[in-house]
């Protein structure tokens, strides 16, 4: 067991622990009632990264009915969380099994990466024709048209970053980009017209005009600017954060927690946090430039690829810089989902490292 330890890359699992602790400690500080429910979070994810690491998968990667074995269950589902999820928050999004909850689009992202791995490590150097985008797209549009009955367009957006993500990765030419911008251009003026809800256009036009509703849709991110604001150097201290204590920013342990560790840890923290999560992400980078299959690479570069999405719709959320759209930050949000979805991709990752040779 110690031989395997040694194994790991140890500079990639000290940054994940890094960003875990400091969102427990937040959720300490702000919701000492949920840190359990973390804890057991924790607890299943590393238990399946640790799988995922002694698993030699390298020999399902050619293997085409695993691939799409994983992509038809995720399909399946989302169907059931449209016929069975409660509505929590507004959202069909979680299937619940007695005292577990998972939302479901959160495997979506995984298995998207894992689909897209397979098939851009097979297609990249053809990606230019028109069935080879026609094909990659078709896979991003189902799971997204599902996702979007629930609704949640945050994490629609997201799988979409992961599509147009390879299509950079793998070298696509500019003038077919420049195309499909035009036409997403068009599918979101109908998407506007025919598909979103009236909170989710304020949002967005909150987020273009920032003078526009104080009290309403800006509240929040102008709530998190305050707390951001306040802290000062070193924060206020455990547990004094005014906004975040006072009940002044609300999702204080999910889509604003950047805000909420800050005020009360300081710019300083803050800082380091973007530091680590920038050394988290050059890790995963290099572990893939130094793979030794193309599956492997695209596995590592499309969870670069989701890290870096969520990571800039967050943090920029929390600075009024984009939209709010309810997307977490890798490893110090709270949700039990996407910690261990993301404890998940860490594993894989290491499997990589491990059997680089």
């Amino acid at each position: 067991m110690l031989s395997f330890f040694k194994q790991l890359d140890w500079k990639l699992n000290s940054a994940v622990l890094f960003l875990i602790g400091a969102g427990f400690l937040s959720l300490a500080s702000t919701a000492p009632d949920l840190v359990f429910k973390q804890v057991i979070a924790l607890a299943l994810g590393l238990f399946f990264a640790f799988l995922f690491v002694k698993f030699d998968w390298r020999s399902y990667v050619n293997y085409r009915g695993a691939i799409f074995g994983l992509y038809g269950l995720v399909i399946l589902f989302l169907l059931l969380t449209y016929f069975f999820a409660p509505t929590i928050r507004g959202v069909k999004g979680w299937l619940v099994i007695g005292d577990f909850r998972f939302q479901v689009s959160e495997l979506a992202k995984l298995v998207l990466i894992i689909v897209y791995a397979w098939f851009f490590g097979r297609k990249h150097i053809g990606m230019a024709r028109l069935s080879n985008l026609a094909t990659s797209f078709f896979y991003f549009i189902i799971p997204a048209g599902l996702i979007s009955l629930q609704p949640d367009f945050g994490s629609i957006l997201i799988l979409f970053c992961l599509w147009l993500g390879f299509l950079l990765v793998s070298g696509i030419p500019w003038r077919y980009l420049i195309i499909g911008l035009v036409i997403f251009s068009l599918l979101g003026m109908v998407l506007w017209q025919s598909f979103l809800e009236n909170y989710q256009k304020e949002r967005i036009l909150g987020f273009l005009f920032s003078d526009r509703d104080p009290l309403g849709v800006n509240y929040n991110v102008i709530q998190s600017k305050i707390a951001i604001g306040s802290a000062g150097f070193f924060g206020k201290g455990f547990g004094q954060g005014t906004q975040s204590q006072l009940g002044f920013l609300p999702e204080a342990q999910t889509d604003f927690i950047f805000a909420a560790f800050i005020e009360e840890w300081g710019l300083f923290s803050g800082f380091l946090l973007v530091v680590i999560f920038a050394l988290l992400i050059l890790r995963i980078v290099k572990i893939g430039l130094n793979a030794e299959n193309n599956f492997s690479r695209f596995i590592c570069m499309g969870t670069v690829i989701l890290f870096i999405a969520q990571f800039i719709f967050n943090v920029g959320s929390n600075l009024g810089l984009t939209p709010v759209v309810g997307v977490t930050f890798p490893f110090l949000s709270y949700g039990g989902s996407s910690l261990l979805t993301n404890l998940i991709l860490i594993g894989i990752i290491q499997s990589i490292f491990v059997r680089r040779l």
